[in-house]
């Protein structure tokens, strides 16, 4: 449900509003009906965003709905910050059961909230009362229940499933550390975040958020054995949870305190090994209860575990990436007649590497083009590519015909026996007659661009992918490329997307490259890849190999007729 389709008069917003309406009529009775209460209704889905305010819940709040909508409401309203309400929410969620606070909208305006929890999210009720509450009354801080109080033990069961949900999605050390400031800074209230690694028996910071930018920096460099908070923890495999500065100085005499007036110093320790410690800073004087502390004791174990993964990750993920970019090609060979670019994009999930190549191979009769996808992304799917793509050139060197180059290199595939398949397509090119002739095993349909603009996908005789078959033959078709034409050769993460038929993905490239405007062929190829490169997520690698025919002159090139 949407907020804003309160203020939409058409039928259809309002039955969307509803959701489980029987006719639009009766949709746009139930809102309405919903709009003359003057009790405050909102819901929240199941994360805690707002998804709907009804207009008596948006003026009791004092907001409007634009800035509520999709928004979490402390995040909009600073005085519902306390992290009892997130409590409050998380424990009716996990509970089912309805839970109810007092909340006071400044300077002195209370108000009651109500939370009725779904498994699909939850329903929430606020209505101003009269008189401000006694010290009695429950509020915020010490709300109750509709029911029985919830268990205390049930917002630590939340926090400690929370994050470990959370740091199961982590890959990397980057991503491990935000989620720790995520999860652990709003559910204690904490300003200052800053994680130490030890790295040569000494500390060194690798993360840290909050507005104190010197929090903690005595810390870095300091050599394990030091008699410091930081270093203690972690030597001992004790969490030292400090309430005061006063403490502070007691225990550790001449350590700069700043700004910062609590602290809590974690032991992120892995397998009986020392991975680091985690601080957290508190602005004001924060009382750690005992269920603070079984919490946050219990949380430091998981936090190792998964940034120790994550340290392992990094470290393999550098390796991988130094083999790909010794196996890609440094710079393409300069031929006359033909311009070539090329650009890799590696993907963003796995280990960040894969079987993607490309080629530009000058023979004695002209040039060969390839690309290239050898299956899954690992280092052994960037050790088959780099085999392959030796293997290619071998056999292009000899003067083998595209049909033979690729049967050779399908021999190769299946006597190494990786376990992987891959896929190609090869592409002779004679630009001094202006023709080419191309084999494919199982690999996209390459695109040409012809000088009115003109542009489609190529027909060619598909061969299966290499490695499946020692028997298999790859027949070559010839094509006509006249002068100023573009050729585009590119892998499937180019054009593939999750649920979509790859060839919507190879007529929307094809459109692009027929439509748009570019001065060189680099800007072609960056403006190709504009889209995916802005994605956030690409399951895949994605290799573009963008060959363009210039007009040849005199003695630009040796003319040489073989059978190809």
């Amino acid at each position: 449900m949407r907020g804003r389709a309160l203020e939409d008069d058409s039928t259809r917003a309002r039955t969307h509003l509803v959701g489980t309406v029987v006719d639009a009529q009766a949709g746009s009775a139930a809102v309405a009906a919903v709009e003359r209460l003057r009790d405050g209704l909102f819901s929240l889905a199941p994360d805690g965003r707002v998804t709907y305010a009804n207009h008596s819940a948006l003026r009791l709040l004092g907001v409007r709905g634009n800035d509520l909508l999709g928004q979490f409401l402390s995040d909009v309203l600073p005085w519902l910050s306390d992290p009892e309400v997130e409590y409050r929410h998380r424990s009716a969620m996990i509970s089912q059961a309805p839970v109810s606070f007092l909340a006071c909208r400044p300077p002195d305006r209370w108000l009651a909230f109500s939370l009725h929890p779904e498994a699909d999210g939850v329903t929430g009720r606020v209505v101003p009362v009269g008189d401000a509450p006694s010290s009695t009354t429950p509020s915020a801080s010490s709300a109750e229940t509709a029911t029985d109080a919830t268990p205390a033990r049930l917002g630590v069961m939340y926090h400690v499933l929370q994050l470990g949900s959370a740091l199961t999605e982590a890959v990397t050390a980057r991503e491990v550390c935000e989620v720790i400031s995520d999860q652990l800074l709003p559910a204690f209230g904490g300003q200052q975040l800053a994680i130490y690694v030890v790295r040569d028996a000494t500390m060194h910071l690798l993360f840290h958020t909050g507005h104190h930018e010197d929090f903690l920096d005595w810390l870095e460099g300091v050599p394990l054995h030091a008699r410091l908070p930081g270093t203690e923890t972690l030597t001992s495999g004790t969490p030292l949870f400090i309430e005061s500065q006063q403490d502070l100085s007691q225990g550790y005499p001449g350590i700069p305190t700043g700004d910062v007036r609590s602290w809590a110093y974690l032991p992120l320790i892995a397998s009986n090994h020392p991975v680091g410690t985690c601080v957290l800073g508190f602005d004001e004087i924060h009382q750690f209860t005992e269920t603070d502390r079984g919490v946050l004791t219990a949380l430091a174990g998981l936090i190792a575990q998964a940034l120790e993964r994550a340290r392992l990750y990094d470290s393999e993920f550098a390796l991988a990436r130094g083999l790909q970019q010794a196996l890609l090609p440094h710079r393409l060979p300069v031929v006359p007649c033909i311009r070539t670019v090329a650009r890799y994009l590696p993907g963003t999930s796995g280990m960040d590497i894969g079987g993607d190549w490309y080629d530009v191979i000058p023979t004695g009769s002209g040039v060969s083009l390839v690309i290239g996808d050898v299956e899954g992304h690992s280092i052994a799917a960037a050790a088959t590519m780099a085999q392959l793509r030796s293997a290619v050139r071998a056999f292009a060197a000899v003067g083998h015909t595209p049909g033979d180059v690729m049967a050779g290199v399908n021999r190769t595939l299946v006597d190494l026996d990786p376990g992987l398949l891959a896929s190609c397509c090869y592409i002779h090119l004679e630009p001094h007659d202006h023709h080419a002739y191309a084999v494919t095993a199982g690999h996209p349909p390459p695109l040409l661009r012809r000088p009115n603009a003109t542009t489609n996908a190529l027909e060619l005789d598909i061969g299966p992918l290499l490695g499946v078959d020692r028997a298999s033959s790859y027949p070559a078709t010839r094509i006509n490329l006249p002068p100023g034409s573009v050729l585009a050769l590119y892998t499937d993460g180019l054009v593939e997307e999750r649920g979509a038929d790859i060839n919507v993905g190879i007529d929307r490239l094809r459109a692009s490259l027929a439509h748009t405007p570019a001065d060189t062929l680099d800007e072609l190829a960056d403006r190709l890849l504009h889209n995916a490169r802005g994605s956030s997520y690409r399951a895949d690698d994605i290799a573009l190999l963008l060959t363009e025919l210039a007009p040849c002159h005199g003695a630009e090139v040796t003319r040489n007729h073989g059978v190809r």
